[in-house]
């Protein structure tokens, strides 16, 4: 590849980011998953499309398909509260096992006997339909307030679903004799142990070091977060455990540890599960050809219909028929079974594995894919609502709350640590007279914060976390290096640093001017110091 392919290549990935990102903004005023804005990108890109490039690597689209689940499940998890899971885990667990076995078994019996597969290919898609995506679900959804009940079952049993679904279709999609279901129940439940150990070891093991282990620099936490995540996947795997389930509990131990910068964290994975959203679902799109779904059309909307009619309704009812849920949110629970990017990515298992007719289980699973995701997707927002569910205030999810809008504020958040030789050590907050607009707004001693008032008398090992406007941003900066140098006298003793309303001192100018001498943080970030 020369540097003018690579310059042609970089600006067209760009593009496809721009317009991915500028579809996030469509689906959320159409109310449609954003995977079909992107499968359409990609489609557009591909055979029969604009630029009619022609890609068939199932093995390669497997590969980064499996790579971009790790980093979405660990986001995921990431984001997941454990306050709200808690209590669905009983219900998810048996969703995502007796769940997907009735569903695998009705929808098998429905592509074998309607549509006239081998029992194989039905057993596959059944498998492979089986999965749902909790993305595809809350993005229809995050205008329509539900109870935490129903959104911690959807949300845990997603994470948790795709574990035994893989494991089925990687058991139907292996050459030779399918093993009896008694074998596939057992190595379903061994792998699931093992994956689950794994997982919360790895979590637990993750965040105590990085509570206990300090970093160089804040941007590294993030990269160590999701760092540990992937490597619970790969010990789970190596281990003969499921990965997918190790990935996304080590995730959801770490998200509810507290970890150090945490709001950097989450938005640095948010990121990156945006990133592998988008790539995944264009390269999925890249992969169809368009032209050969005609033929595999109704046999998708057949097995879909019973799918959703059916199968996934008897598997919710039954499953959770020892929850003494009401009817109406099991219904609600039914129609949300939303299929997402995971069963398209599973499809190409048996492309891989070479099983006769996989061609056509792919094209009946991407047809059915988006058939379904355009009607469940816009009429969830009114279903909720005719089963008058969400409307109570007091049953609404959590609030969304911004944990740091400085960005939209013009704001920085300084980070100050004192350390042991520092003149800051005796001075009372008031007399650190940082210009007006910046402000101590809370003091970390001894692993325990608290908001200071005035006289509060600062001490070696305190960390301040200073909040200051965009204007005076530097000059706060030079007032508490020089604090730091000169102790509380340092605006009379030539150190620097501007005097409260009006009273000599160093002007702002100046102030600036030695900010930059003695060197800045990000501007666009938080900016630790220490004096």
């Amino acid at each position: 590849m020369t540097v003018h392919d690579l310059n042609e290549l970089l600006l067209v990935c760009s593009l496809v980011l721009l317009v991915a990102v500028a579809a996030v903004r469509i689906s959320s005023r159409s109310g449609l998953p954003s995977l079909l804005l992107y499968l359409g990108i990609g489609i557009a890109m591909g055979q029969d499309g604009i630029f009619d490039v022609k890609f068939d690597n199932a093995e390669l689209t497997q590969v980064i398909g499996y790579a971009a689940l790790v980093v979405i499940l660990a986001e995921g998890g990431l984001g997941t509260k454990w306050k709200e899971v808690k209590p669905a885990l009983p219900a998810a667990a048996m969703l995502s096992t007796v769940g997907v076995g009735i569903s695998v078994g009705v929808t098998a019996s429905a592509a074998h006997y309607l549509v006239g597969l081998d029992w194989r290919q039905a057993l596959i898609i059944g498998a492979v339909v089986s999965s749902t995506d909790a993305a595809a679900v809350f993005s229809v959804l995050r205008k329509v307030p539900l109870p935490s009940r129903i959104t911690g079952v959807l949300e845990a049993e997603s994470g948790f679903n795709d574990a035994p679904v893989v494991i089925l279709v990687v058991a139907f999609s292996t050459v030779g004799p399918v093993e009896h279901w008694y074998v596939l129940v057992g190595e379903i439940a061994l792998e699931l142990t093992i994956g689950a150990a794994i997982g919360l070891a790895v979590g637990w093991l993750g965040a105590f070091g990085l509570r206990h282990v300090a970093l160089p620099a804040s941007g590294l936490y993030p990269i160590a977060v999701m760092a540990i995540a992937v490597s619970a996947y790969a010990a789970g795997a190596m281990a003969h455990g499921s990965g997918f389930l190790a990935v996304y509990l080590a995730a959801m131990v770490l998200g509810n540890s507290k970890l150090p910068h945490w709001p950097a964290t989450r938005g640095f994975a948010d990121g990156l599960g945006w990133l592998a959203q988008i790539g995944m679902f264009v390269l999925l799109g890249l992969l169809v050809t368009p032209h050969d779904l005609g033929d595999d059309f109704w046999p998708a909307v057949v097995v879909g219909l019973v799918l959703t009619m059916i199968a996934r309704p008897l598997s919710v009812f039954i499953s959770l028929a020892p929850f003494r849920l009401p009817r109406r949110e099991k219904a609600l629970m039914s129609w949300a079974g939303l299929r997402g990017a995971v069963p398209i990515i599973l499809a190409t298992i048996p492309m891989v594995s070479g099983i006769e007719g996989s061609t056509k289980v792919f094209n009946i699973v991407f047809v059915l894919v988006i058939v379904y995701t355009l009607i469940q997707g816009p009429t969830l927002p009114w279903l909720a609502r005719a089963l008058k569910i969400g409307e109570d205030p007091s049953e609404a999810a959590d609030l969304g709350i911004e944990s740091a809008p400085l960005e939209r504020l013009r704001g920085h958040l300084l980070s100050v640590a004192i350390p042991g030789k520092s003149k800051m050590h005796g001075v009372e907050v008031g007399e650190l007279r940082l210009p007006a607009g910046a402000a101590v707004t809370l003091v970390v001693r001894d692993r325990k914060s608290f908001v200071p008032a005035p006289s509060t008398v600062l001490r070696r090992g305190d960390e301040l976390l200073v909040v200051a406007t965009d204007p005076v941003r530097d000059a706060a900066e030079a007032r508490l290096r020089a604090v730091g140098e000169g102790g509380k006298l340092a605006g009379w003793l030539g150190a620097g640093g501007p005097r409260d309303n009006g009273s000599p001192g160093m002007e702002v100018p100046h102030v600036v001017k030695l900010a930059k001498k003695l060197g800045r943080g990000d501007r666009h970030g938080n900016t630790r110091t220490r004096h």
